[in-house]
């Protein structure tokens, strides 16, 4: 919305020319998306209390989690306003890239409202049946995923790339559908498995989303690409604004969210930050870097997989509690030890993931 009357005053005059530039527009994006969500996580946390939005906690699960019962939830909703109003304004609007991850986020993030709305407000422990939450998931990953193989204009925008390989390329056909479906899916439900301890799920998605951001950038820009050996997708830079505002606002939201935690994000920010990550993953065509960076959300679900299969098919678990953070509490890991310790492997792993930029 800003670019556009940046570009109309820019025939008036040249100094507004200035915010054509990709880079600026990035860091506009993130100051933007971090201080609304400073501003209004207070008034947000306030109507919350009043409202007795609340986190139910299990008591099958670790002792020290039962002090956090009443702690509002649902303030993933001041992320996703926050991405939103940030997107609308820095981001070019007639990015079609832009609006397919911006509707996607703001779909899966309604499918979360609902299912914390069920929760806490009408006491429902199901929340959203898991049938039903799954169902409307696919059908928004599915049209995300469709929306992209039939708009593709390349073929190496539906076809799979593995890292290190600079000239690897296998032509996916409609099998990109499937792909870019699971993709979305999974990492929605991933971001949301690891979201129990405080500040544990949105500082790596920060980072992550802040990797992801020079993928994209490098992608949409031919030189860049080139030079890295990535596959230039056009347009596709403009999806580091929308990085831009989910690091923003993810960092706005853990000045709420860091331990002992003011907020928690629920479902609504959860899913949709998760839906966010996979679906800019899938344009750039970096799903097996996703799966590296985001290495801490694939193993809080391996591990939620690993010990339901044991338990169903010999009755024993593997670990104490899933997912894995639990695990590591019950051994007797304070809850701050075990987010510190978690972030710093994301860290590890987002480098990696850059790593592969220039070791191809």
């Amino acid at each position: 919305m800003l670019l556009l009357l940046a570009e109309f005053l820019a025939r008036y005059q040249s100094a507004f020319n200035v915010f054509g530039y990709l880079t600026l527009r990035m860091i506009l994006a993130t100051i933007t998306a971090l201080v609304l969500c400073l501003w209004c996580g207070p008034i947000v946390i306030r109507r919350l209390v009043e409202g007795q939005i609340g986190q139910a906690v299990r008591d099958d699960g670790p002792q020290s989690h039962l002090s956090k019962a009443g702690t509002p939830t649902m303030g993933g909703a001041m992320i996703l306003l926050a991405m939103a109003i940030s997107t609308l304004l820095w981001a070019d609007l007639s990015n079609h890239y832009v609006w397919v991850v911006l509707l996607v986020t703001l779909g899966f993030g309604a499918i979360g409202w609902v299912d914390d709305y069920r929760k806490v407000v009408e006491k429902n422990p199901r929340g959203l049946p898991a049938r039903w939450k799954y169902l409307w998931q696919s059908v928004i990953g599915l049209a995300a995923a469709l929306e992209l193989y039939l708009t593709a204009a390349t073929p190496v925008e539906t076809s799979l790339l593995l890292p290190l390989f600079k000239d690897f390329m296998l032509p996916l056909g409609v099998f990109y559908v499937l792909l870019a479906y699971l993709v979305i899916v999974g990492s929605s439900n991933a971001v949301n498995l690891t979201d129990g301890l405080d500040g544990l799920a949105i500082m790596p998605t920060v980072m992550v989303a802040m990797g992801l951001a020079v993928f994209a950038y490098a992608s949409g820009h031919s030189v860049f690409s080139e030079y890295l050996q990535i596959p230039m997708i056009a347009g596709a830079g403009e999806l580091a604004v929308f990085c831009a505002t989910i690091a923003g606002a993810g960092l706005g939201f853990l000045w709420f969210n860091t331990y002992p935690a003011q907020v928690f994000m629920g479902d609504v920010g959860a899913l949709a930050l998760g839906a966010a990550l996979g679906v800019v993953a899938v344009i750039v065509r970096q799903e097996i870097v996703l799966f590296i960076m985001g290495g801490v959300f694939v193993m809080e679900t391996v591990s939620v997989i690993l010990q339901v299969g044991s338990y169903k098919l010999t009755g024993r678990r593997i670990f104490r509690m899933a997912p894995l953070h639990h695990h590591f509490e019950l051994k007797g890991w304070p809850e701050p030890r075990v987010i510190v310790r978690f972030w710093i492997i994301t860290v590890v792993l987002v480098l990696m993931g850059l790593a592969t930029l220039k070791i191809r």
